[in-house]
């Protein structure tokens, strides 16, 4: 599973082969792990309350790349990282 960005101790990661609708991304916090809608807004798993909301916070700053590479995911194309949270 590609890490596409990291910040904070919080791993950003989204699949290439495997991904499927609806469009999402994995974050990755210790021993925690949610899969993040597009949106920023959890779908399944967890995370704790400050590590979900930073990575809130980084999904609507980069909603263009995120839903760029989700295009590139389900072309099985490479993926591009994307910045971190300064």
């Amino acid at each position: 599973m590609p890490r596409i960005s990291e910040f904070y101790g919080i791993a950003i990661y989204m699949y290439v082969a495997r991904e499927h609708p609806p469009p999402h991304f994995h974050a990755v916090y210790g021993e925690f792990e949610a899969s993040v809608g597009l949106d920023g807004v959890i779908v399944a798993g967890k995370l704790p309350r400050r590590a979900a909301a930073l990575v809130a916070s980084w999904a609507r700053l980069h909603a263009d790349e995120l839903a760029a590479n989700w295009a590139k995911a389900m072309a099985r194309q490479p993926l591009d990282t994307i910045d971190p949270l300064p």
